[in-house]
C-alpha cells in the first residue's frame, strides 16, 4: 500500500483499466472470429479505432498530431501493427485467451533481446536468466508434445515477435515524434490497409449484436491505448509493472465467463513463471545500481 501511494494510485487503476480493457477486446476477438471474416472483423475494428483515437487526440493536439519526422519508420510500424493483430486474432481462434495473454506478456522480455541483438545495447548478465524464465513459461503454456497446437503455436509466437519490434520502433520513435502522433498514424495505417482488403472478406450481416461487438473492438482498442498513456503519465515503469500482469487475470477469467475455460496447472504455472520473470526484469532494468551495491556487500 506504501507504493502505491508513493507512485501514485491514479497510474495503478488506469493500468489495471488497459489490462480490463484489452482483455475485454480480446474476448471480444475470440467470440467474433467464429461467426464474422477476420477481414471484416479487423476493418470495422481498426476503423471505430482510428475514429475515437482522432476525436480523442485531435483536439488535444491540434495541428501538431499529424508532424512526423520519420514517416519511413512509421509506415513500418503500422504494417507489423497490422500484422501482429492478424496473428493474434487468429491465434486467438486456436486457443484460449488467457494462455494467449500470458505469452505476449513476454514482449518486454524479447524486446530486451532485440535491443542487445539488434541495437547492440548492453544488459547486466541476470537479464538473460529472466528472459529465460520467459521462454520456460511460454513453453509450459504451449507445451510441445502431442497435444500442443502444433503448427498453430507459431502464431501466437510470430504475434510476440512483431509485436516486440512495435515496441522497439516506438521506443525510437519516440525520441523524434510525439505517442500521439505514432498511435494516430498507425492506427490509420491498419484502417486504410483493412479497408483495401474488406471486399476480398465481406459478408453479409443480420445480426446487430455482432456489428455491435465488433464496434465495441475498436472502442476498446483506443480506451486501452489511451488509459495505457495516461497510466505511465502518473507513475513510473516499475511501480506499474506488476499490475500490467494483471491483464492476464482478466483474460482468465474472460475466458472462464465466455468460454467457459480454466486454464490447468501447466498453463497456469507458466504464466506465473511469465509475470514472475517481467517484474523481475523491470525491477532491475529501472533500479540497475541498487542491484550492483547488493553485489558487492
Amino acid at each position: 500500500m506504501k507504493l502505491v501511494r508513493a507512485t501514485g494510485l491514479a497510474g495503478v487503476v488506469y493500468m489495471l483499466m488497459a489490462g480490463l480493457f484489452f482483455s475485454i477486446l480480446d474476448t471480444t476477438a475470440k467470440y467474433l472470429v467464429a461467426s464474422v471474416t477476420l477481414v471484416m472483423m479487423l476493418s470495422i475494428r481498426f476503423l471505430m479505432q482510428a475514429l475515437v483515437s482522432t476525436l480523442v487526440l485531435l483536439p488535444l493536439h491540434g495541428r501538431a498530431l499529424l508532424r512526423i519526422s520519420q514517416p519511413r519508420l512509421q509506415l513500418l510500424r503500422g504494417a507489423l501493427l497490422a500484422a501482429s493483430t492478424v496473428m493474434a486474432v487468429s491465434a486467438l481462434k486456436l486457443m484460449p485467451i488467457g494462455e494467449f495473454t500470458a505469452i505476449v506478456m513476454v514482449t518486454p522480455m524479447l524486446v530486451t533481446v532485440l535491443a542487445v541483438t539488434v541495437l547492440k545495447q548492453r544488459i547486466a548478465p541476470i537479464q538473460w536468466l529472466f528472459v529465460t524464465g520467459g521462454l520456460v513459461g511460454t513453453l509450459m503454456i504451449i507445451r510441445p508434445d502431442g497435444q500442443s497446437l502444433g503448427w498453430g503455436a507459431l502464431l501466437p509466437l510470430g504475434c510476440l515477435l512483431s509485436n516486440s519490434f512495435v515496441q522497439l520502433l516506438t521506443g525510437h520513435l519516440g525520441r523524434h515524434d510525439s505517442a500521439a502522433s505514432t498511435h494516430f498514424y498507425s492506427v490509420w495505417f491498419c484502417a486504410v490497409l483493412a479497408a483495401i482488403a474488406l471486399p476480398m472478406g465481406w459478408q453479409v450481416l443480420d445480426s446487430y449484436k455482432l456489428w455491435g461487438l465488433m464496434l465495441l473492438m475498436g472502442f476498446m482498442g483506443a480506451a486501452g491505448h489511451f488509459v495505457l498513456t495516461q497510466a505511465y503519465q502518473h507513475a513510473p515503469t516499475v511501480a506499474l509493472m506488476p499490475f500490467m500482469y494483471g491483464h492476464i487475470g482478466f483474460a482468465v477469467l474472460g475466458g472462464w465467463l465466455v468460454f467457459d475455460h480454466i486454464p490447468d496447472q501447466w498453463a497456469v504455472l507458466g504464466m506465473l513463471v511469465i509475470a514472475a520473470s517481467g517484474v523481475a526484469s523491470a525491477w532491475l532494468t529501472a533500479y540497475p545500481g541498487d542491484q550492483a551495491k547488493e553485489a558487492r556487500s
